[in-house]
């Protein structure tokens, strides 16, 4: 990957799930790819980090190098759509913040790196695992597209 301050950023996190928050290396993949169809295209979105549990994807994580408020929806669709069933948390994070969603109902349970749940957090939790209601799959998938435009448009000036 091209070192960039986010990907400086995703370093430092990634780091800090092994060495604080107790995560073996083997359960942290780096730089998921998928693909996403919306009308006749493709979309192949990257997530910085995903966080397994128990053969699941638990949580997504998005790095950034400024402001967040910007990505906090894109990294709920990529919740949302990267398995055939809602990944349980959504991570924004600049390394100085951070922020933490249900990604089922989209809400912020938590607030800076240190809300950012530790495995043994996550193997307490009775965590639910539903797929995407049908009926909102187009809407969810556009709304990952336009994000995903404006996020490659944002990253291309760094």
């Amino acid at each position: 990957m091209p070192e960039t301050r986010a990907e400086r950023v995703r370093q430092k996190i990634e780091r800090f799930l092994v060495e604080e928050k107790h995560y073996p290396k083997e359960e942290i993949q780096v730089g998921v790819e998928f693909e996403v169809h919306l009308d006749g295209e493709v979309i192949r979105p990257r997530v910085d980090l995903v966080v397994r549990l128990g053969g699941r994807r638990v949580m997504v994580i998005k790095c950034v190098h400024g402001a967040m408020e910007a990505g906090e929806r894109l990294v709920v669709s990529y919740g949302r759509l990267l398995d055939d069933y809602q990944i349980p948390f959504s991570v924004i994070t600049n390394w100085e913040d951070a922020r933490v969603i249900d990604t089922v109902s989209g809400k912020t349970v938590g607030s800076g790196r240190q809300a950012i749940p530790a495995r043994e957090e996550l193997e307490r939790l009775e965590m639910e695992f539903p797929a995407y209601p049908e009926e909102r799959l187009e809407r969810e998938k556009r709304i990952l597209s336009a994000y995903e435009a404006i996020n490659r448009d944002l990253c291309s000036a760094f």
